[in-house]
């Protein structure tokens, strides 16, 4: 197996992009921006199919066969021995690019147990950020900042008061380089003009606290379930400042070396590699951010790649030789 460079994966969004990904990648645009690109992807898109087994979401492969019935084949090959005997043939792992060409609504995503309880899965969706790009100015929304009572917030969330909501939750200023996690059950909204890694556990899990101003309704809110039970996965106790700061994790451009807090490990690892390097044998994604290069597997022709390229790099590969001169975001999955 060897280094694969993956093109896009644009599955349709309901928010708009604003072509972002399309200029970090280097390619033609068509059509209208999507604003997230799902890479190295066995996850499906939440509703898709109206109840039907739906691929909306998962990688392809060059061939045209799924990434996801790749892996199924040769767990092992793809993912390596000891990720298979913790979490099977599922890579726990989906990264995305995601251009925000306006403020994302405010909503939450469910934390394991409650997603084990609620939806079957052994997975909910703590997820990170890695800021690309951002206009000056830009900001994200992060926890409330003082403790709201379920029946205020289901108050609201009935009403639509996206104003009281957003009142009571933290502003974040955020500049490119930043990096910060967000545990599952934290209200979050990402700010427009922002292009970001992101990190995430695998599933499509959202409960929307907000739907007004989008083309989307009450019965797109709460993954099928009674508004109540849905909202029980809401983190509702005040997050302070240190709280907050506690969840920034070092600056891209001050770091090599592992990115995020902590607090992230159980989920998924990021870190700044530079070319001049090894990669040690083990399944990863590859963001590159800026210049260009080769990933070098122990056998088979160098994998060239380029500021925008996305990179799967299969456990089988084995340790990879960084050459050339480049800056990349490698996420990897917990073991």
């Amino acid at each position: 197996m060897q280094p694969i460079v993956l093109g896009p994966n644009l599955p349709e969004t309901f928010y708009r992009g604003a072509g972002r990904i399309a200029r970090f990648r280097g390619l033609v645009p068509a059509g209208e921006p999507r604003p997230e690109d799902w890479i190295a992807s066995t996850t499906s898109r939440f509703g898709a199919s109206e109840g039907q087994h739906s691929t909306a979401g998962q990688t392809r492969l060059a061939d045209g066969s799924l990434l996801a019935d790749a892996i199924a084949a040769d767990p092992a090959g793809w993912l390596g021995r000891e990720h298979v005997a913790r979490y099977g043939a599922n890579p726990a792992l989906l990264v995305k690019l995601l251009d925000a060409g306006q403020q994302l609504p405010l909503h939450v995503h469910p934390d394991r147990g409650y997603a084990t309880e609620h939806l079957a899965s052994p997975f909910g969706k703590t997820e990170a950020w890695i800021v690309l790009e951002a206009d000056p100015g830009a900001d994200m929304y992060l926890g409330f900042s003082r403790d709201v009572e379920a029946a205020e917030l289901g108050r609201w969330v009935r009403d639509q008061d996206v104003e009281a909501m957003l009142a009571v939750t933290n502003r974040v200023p955020v500049e490119a380089g930043d990096s910060l996690l967000c545990p599952a059950g934290t209200p979050h909204a990402i700010g427009a003009g922002i292009l970001l890694v992101e990190l995430q556990e695998p599933t499509d899990w959202s409960i929307l606290l907000q739907w007004r101003g989008f083309p989307l309704g009450p019965d797109d809110a709460t993954l099928g379930l009674p508004l109540e039970e849905a909202l029980a996965c809401v983190g509702r106790r005040a997050m302070g400042a240190e709280r907050l700061a506690g969840l920034r994790g070092r600056r891209l451009d001050r770091a090599v070396g592992s990115l995020l807090p902590e607090e992230a490990d159980p989920f998924f690892v990021a870190e700044r590699i530079r070319s001049g390097g090894r990669l040690p044998a083990g399944y990863s994604v590859l963001v590159v951010t800026e210049g260009s290069g080769a990933i070098v597997a122990e056998t088979g022709a160098p994998v060239p790649v380029g500021r925008g390229s996305t990179v799967l790099v299969p456990y089988a590969a084995g340790p990879c030789a960084l050459a050339g001169d480049f800056l990349a975001i490698r996420c990897s999955p917990a073991i």
